[in-house]
């Protein structure tokens, strides 16, 4: 059994070959191409997306360039091991989002937000602006104002997390926090403060950690905002829904499952 939350579509592609990649993409990541599995031959995938032989091509030179697939001469196209996903690609990520994220992903996002948001929050109390304060102060407004499972209450906290990143003026922090943002938005929906008392505690932390970054307390910065993530993981353990693991595709080679 493996745990599976929710699927939160993205936008989707302009193209056609976009759309190809997409759709293979998707299927790799729900597990309905396994790792080391032969993806079909061009004749049937031509078929099954009803389009061209360059649009199918450009569409297999993408996932390769993101790590999904490998390409060999008498090989053919085979899925590659998850740890040569580019998880940073935001493309990858919102694959993610449309296959339906588990607590492996939400714990693994946890883990990189634990590697640098406290270090940004660091950085922000010693090099944040007073433009920087405004914006934080807007974003915990807004917070405020909206219901705690609403989507505008998971974009304000997204909004002062990357103002975080912004205030930082570490030029990586803010490139990770915008890579992931998707990714951000997501987790902070599924993990939605419902019940009165956890709202008020979303509150006083997201709080602390404006407070400490006007008052240039990195210490307390960088431990509030510890503070903010592992809460959210202790929320997200409690919205897990297990289901059973996608039915792997038969080889393209043989007919036997992969």
């Amino acid at each position: 059994m493996t745990s599976r939350i929710v699927v939160i579509p993205t936008r989707r592609a302009h193209s056609n070959h976009a759309e190809v990649a997409r759709s293979i993409g998707v299927d790799i990541i729900a597990g309905r191409y396994a790792e080391g599995t032969r993806l079909p031959g061009d004749a049937e995938m031509i078929a099954m997306f009803g389009v061209s032989r360059p649009v199918l091509r450009e569409s297999v030179k993408t996932l390769v360039a993101k790590g999904l697939l490998s390409t060999k001469a008498r090989v053919g196209t085979v899925v590659r091991e998850r740890g040569a996903w580019n998880m940073f690609d935001a493309d990858v990520l919102a694959w993610h989002l449309d296959a339906g994220i588990d607590k492996r992903f939400l714990n693994d996002l946890a883990e990189i937000r634990l590697a640098v948001e406290p270090r940004a929050a660091m950085l922000a109390a010693t090099q944040r602006s007073e433009q920087d304060i405004s914006e934080l102060r807007r974003c915990m407004d807004r917070m405020r104002q909206e219901a705690s499972d609403s989507v505008g209450f998971a974009d304000a906290d997204l909004a002062l997390h990357v103002a975080v990143a912004r205030a930082s003026g570490n030029l990586f922090m803010r490139s990770i926090g915008h890579v992931i943002e998707a990714a951000l938005r997501a987790s902070f929906l599924l993990s939605a403060p419902v019940e009165s008392e956890d709202r008020e505690t979303v509150l006083l932390w997201h709080q602390k950690i404006v407070d400490a970054i006007v008052a240039r307390d990195a210490h307390a910065a960088s431990e509030a905002m510890v503070y903010v993530i592992h809460n959210g993981m202790r929320r997200h353990d409690s919205t897990v829904i297990e289901t059973a693991p996608a039915e792997p595709l038969r080889s393209a080679d043989t007919g036997e499952q992969a």
